[in-house]
């Protein structure tokens, strides 16, 4: 009983600690880093891309913003160099030209971190465009020959190559630029590539136009039918602006209505540069009060030009400041989680070693219980086998002795003389099956109640008549296994205690549920016994012994030459 209460305290114990380690670690876990949630970086990254073809800028750049805010710098360089690349498109876009140089520059050091061409060749020329529209030729040309000396494919390098040209239609070297334009109108990359086939030829026609070649007009038209066919309004912008600039000194009307196309087609896809470059043309164009109009309003779009360019990089620069100071706060929460962690973990150590010292405690006890209980079983088989065997000298071969001496000395062949040797046998037999019972193994379940009847038969003889009342109105199957085998040793106790003191012709068995206890009242009409008998009597002093085992109650009647009485009550 004391092991398996041990085990069971035991057992509890490990549970709780278990659950407390368990959800300190769980929270140990969850805190101290932000997890890495890629499809949210996903989520953020889509969401840029369709603000951003919707022309809606403010919104993708606040997404693609915080895209490389939730990526980690190791594990998702390529969103972020993405991220980055789409945030300086946007601010050159809006003619922030330095703002999208710096946030451009961001991605160097993340560009040596991927081996895909692809993510430098954007950079670079994201670099190229701002260069070349601050009129920084040099540096325009710098980065745009890094971008064509990558491991690209050739539509990519053709169409730096046109860049390249562009630069230097800038500085109105045209037949530098006719050179590299040239052999790119030979290209089958570029031929089956119908948009920047149309960008090379109207380059180069523009260029060719320029320098009075008259192969320029083929090459313009041309790239303004392509153009139209594909309902490319970005490029028919610039289709219809050489076409003006063409048109400007031999036939001014027509050149009017190109810069009209070009303006309209402008307006419509608020492209500013398209609408400032045909309204000077118009300007230049016109003379008087159209002059005027269109004067005023190349004024006013300059201006409002500024103040939305200026609207723009404040309202990129704060999306920025927000995202840092986000990101800073985050650190900070980061490190104080850290910290907790750390503490958290010392905290584990002294936990594991809280219950590292009770499951060595327990063991120890465990075992140590283990042993007594093993010299306790020993001691116990050891003083069984005492009892019996003074049983067998003082009660068996006495009468074993004095069996074998009749049967000596006496003449068996007469009725009588074999009457007493069966007699005495009978009484060794039973003397014999009474001892067995006594130290026998006993049924605990559905058999428990007969075994009990039986043993209490036994002591039944034509002197001694013992009576029960009321045992059958017990539910024995409620109580457990070690209760039913106390009281079957305490009776049988009892009975032997009878035999050998009491002298009684009558012993009456009652049995009493009262609540959730049993109460058995044992009565015999023999001689009785004083406290001091009481006391010198093993068996009685084992029947208490094992009452109180079970937390009973047992009560003994001392009164002498007034029968002996015993009630012991016990929790069901």
């Amino acid at each position: 009983m004391i092991l398996k209460k041990l085990h069971t305290i035991v057992y509890f114990l490990s549970l709780f600690f278990f659950l407390i380690l368990h959800s300190c670690e769980k929270k140990t876990l969850n805190n101290p880093n932000k997890k890495h949630n890629t499809a949210e970086i996903d989520r953020l990254v889509d969401l840029g891309d369709k603000y951003f073809e919707e022309s809606e800028y403010d919104s993708s750049y606040y997404y693609f913003n915080k895209a490389k805010s939730a990526c980690d710098e190791k594990k998702d360089v390529s969103k972020i160099i993405y991220s980055i690349s789409n945030l300086a498109t946007i601010q050159q876009n809006q003619g922030d030209y330095s703002g999208s140089e710096t946030t451009a520059m961001e991605a160097i050091p993340f560009l040596e971190k991927t081996t895909n061409p692809k993510y430098k060749w954007n950079i670079y020329t994201i670099m190229g465009i701002n260069y070349l529209y601050v009129y920084d030729y040099e540096n325009a040309l710098y980065y745009y020959n890094k971008a064509l000396n990558l491991k690209t494919d050739e539509l990519r390098k053709s169409d730096i190559k046109n860049n390249i040209a562009a630069v230097f239609m800038e500085k109105e070297d045209y037949n530098t630029a006719i050179k590299i334009l040239q052999p790119l109108t030979f290209k089958k990359e570029v031929l089956n590539n119908p948009e920047s086939f149309s960008r090379v030829i109207d380059n180069l026609g523009y260029s060719y136009f320029k320098v009075g070649d008259s192969k320029a007009i083929n090459y313009l038209n041309q790239s303004l039918k392509i153009r139209t066919q594909r309902k490319d309004d970005w490029g028919l912008i610039s289709s219809y602006h050489n076409l003006s600039k063409f048109y400007q000194k031999n036939n001014p009307n027509l050149a009017i209505d190109y810069a009209l196309i070009t303006y309209g087609k402008a307006t419509k896809l608020n492209n500013i540069e398209g609408r400032l470059l045909s309204l000077k043309l118009l300007i230049e164009l016109n003379t008087g009060n159209k002059s005027k109009e269109y004067s005023l309003k190349y004024l006013h779009i300059n201006d409002s030009i500024n103040k939305v360019r200026q609207k723009a990089k404040n309202q990129f620069a704060k999306i920025k400041y927000d995202s840092k100071k986000e990101k800073d706060e985050n650190q900070k929460l980061r490190a104080q989680k850290i910290l907790q962690s750390e503490h958290q973990k010392k905290r584990n150590l002294i936990l594991y070693l809280v219950v590292g010292t009770i499951t060595i405690i327990s063991v120890f006890i465990t075992n140590l219980l283990l042993a007594r209980n093993k010299r306790e079983k020993i001691k116990a088989s050891y003083n069984t086998e005492i009892r019996i065997s003074k049983k067998l000298h003082d009660e068996l071969a006495n009468d074993v002795y004095q069996t074998m001496a009749f049967a000596e000395t006496q003449d068996l062949s007469t009725n009588h003389n074999k009457e007493i040797l069966i007699s005495n046998l009978d009484t060794i037999y039973s003397r014999t099956r009474n001892i067995s019972r006594e130290n026998n193994a006993m049924q605990t379940g559905p058999l428990f109640i007969s075994d009990l009847k039986e043993m209490m038969s036994g002591f039944n003889t034509q002197e001694v008549n013992v009576i029960t009342n009321g045992m059958d109105s017990i539910n024995w199957m409620a109580l457990d296994s070690n209760k039913k085998i106390i009281i079957y040793r305490v009776i049988q106790e009892l009975l032997v205690n009878m035999k050998k003191h009491s002298k009684c012709s009558l012993v009456v068995l009652t049995f009493k549920k009262i609540g959730n206890k049993l109460q058995i009242d044992y009565t015999d009409n023999g001689a009785g016994a004083t406290l001091e008998q009481l006391n010198s009597r093993n068996g009685l002093q084992n029947v208490e012994n094992r009452i109180q085992a079970i937390k009973g109650i047992i009560t003994f009647d001392t009164k002498s030459n007034k029968g002996f009485k015993v009630q012991f009550i016990i929790p069901i």
